[in-house]
């Protein structure tokens, strides 16, 4: 049975050889210093373009928290040559369609558009970022518009609330401290000048790794990146993050009460950044406790013992060191305090015997499977090879991540359960409704 599983591990892994390559993946940097990548692929006559900004929460400050998310919405408002409104209507009018999003680490956006568009894609993004509109009017109209989005976040979102409170009794001194949407009064109080010196400081070309992929020519991309992004002059490197968070030396716990019909656990490890070796083991783990209904939690709480109606992992990149999450909504008339204490005997069983031969093999069927239909789209392409290059430093890792996988062990799920889940690393959370009178 091993052997067959393992001659499909290795079949996938020839079969995404066979798809893309790392040659396939040509480079160049513009006189500013922003990084194209480029995959030419004419299997659709359709492209993208992803630009990964390499800002994000962690490079706000108190007073200014919330700036990166609102530039990701300030960037869709209007520049010198298209104006407000102007860059979806011409894309859309183009057949093309966008989204954005932020994280604590990085803004991204996501352009999709038939290859024809390609030059008109080009002048859109050269406009947005050479001469964005910030006009004080805009602004007001788009801030009420992140505060209402915040508020609406608070109220509806069980996750929202309760992750938001645990990652800020995890992180003390470290930038992952604040949500990324922003605190209220740092919202309601940005000066216009922290908007421009912000924007002018971040949205400069040489913070921005762009890819593209779909029925493109490379030396086209090439050309048209000269014309609409050279001219846009480079800025000073932005200022490193130095603030380290400090060793956390014991557990934290924090309580929030809102009106829910049943409790929330929320249990949060702090873990390495994504370029730590560990990266490879901890992403199997996170899917060996939920990844799937026969996950070692799922099976556990919600199946058998019925204690929980969802449970799930959240674990994802970033630049520093940051939380593995373990996330369960309690079912009805079951207490925290007993759904809490069913996840510790679920990973410390984890932590005592390991995983079975097995059940890593599956683990690394299905994240080479996933990998390979990623990759098998553009934008699977794209997002990849974006991914890699900003948090792993070179886009040519992802061609590695196949034999990473397969180099892990059940020693190794072990070992990092043992390091890095144990009570002095941990943060826990209750969302629990208040029966106080």
């Amino acid at each position: 049975m091993k052997k067959l599983l393992f001659s499909a591990l290795l079949f996938v892994c020839f079969s995404i050889q066979a798809q893309m390559k790392a040659e396939d993946v040509k480079t160049f940097t513009l006189k500013n210093g922003m990084k194209f990548l480029v995959v030419e692929d004419s299997s659709i006559p359709n492209a993208n373009m992803y630009l990964f900004y390499k800002v994000g929460s962690r490079n706000e400050y108190q007073g200014i928290t919330g700036l990166s998310h609102f530039f990701e919405h300030m960037m869709f408002n209007g520049a010198k040559k298209y104006g407000p409104k102007m860059f979806d209507r011409t894309m859309e009018f183009n057949g093309g369609a966008n989204n954005a999003y932020t994280t604590e680490n990085v803004t991204v956006y996501t352009n999709w558009f038939p290859s024809s568009a390609t030059e008109v894609i080009f002048d859109l993004e050269g406009d947005r970022i050479a001469t964005l509109s910030i006009d004080p009017k805009m602004v007001e109209s788009e801030r009420g518009v992140v505060l209402s989005e915040r508020s609406t976040g608070l109220e509806n979102s069980k996750w929202e609330l309760l992750s938001q409170s645990v990652q800020a009794t995890a992180f003390q001194e470290h930038p992952y401290h604040w949500p990324v949407i922003g605190y209220e009064d740092d919202m309601k109080n940005w000066k216009q000048s922290d908007l421009e010196r912000y924007f002018k400081t971040y949205y400069a070309p040489n913070n921005c790794v762009t890819v593209i992929s779909g029925n493109v020519k490379f030396d086209e991309v090439k050309r048209l990146a000269e014309k609409y992004i050279e001219p846009i002059a480079a800025q000073p490197e932005p200022p490193k993050v130095m603030i380290v968070e400090p060793p956390q030396t014991g557990e934290r716990r924090i309580l929030v009460q809102k009106d829910v019909s049943t409790p929330s656990v929320m249990i949060a490890y702090k873990i390495p950044a994504t370029k730590d070796e560990s990266y490879y083991a901890l992403t199997i783990l996170s899917d060996v406790l939920s990844s799937g209904k026969s996950s070692r939690l799922y099976s556990s709480l919600v199946d058998k013992k019925q204690m929980a109606t969802q449970v799930f992992t959240n674990f994802g990149e970033s630049f520093d060191p940051t939380l593995f999450g373990v996330y369960a909504i309690a079912a009805a008339k079951v207490n925290e305090n007993d759904l809490e204490k069913a996840i510790y005997e679920e990973i410390e069983k984890i932590k005592k015997d390991g995983i079975t031969e097995n059940e890593l093999q599956k683990i690394k069927n299905q994240k080479l499977m996933e990998f390979y239909g990623q990759i098998e789209t553009i934008n699977g392409k794209s997002n990849n090879i974006g991914t890699y290059e900003v948090f792993f430093g070179d886009y040519k890792k992802m061609f590695d991540a196949p034999v990473a996988f397969n180099n892990v062990t059940v020693e190794d799920i072990k070992n990092v359960a043992k390091k890095y889940f144990t009570k002095s690393n941990r943060t826990v959370g209750i969302l629990k409704a208040n029966t106080e009178e």
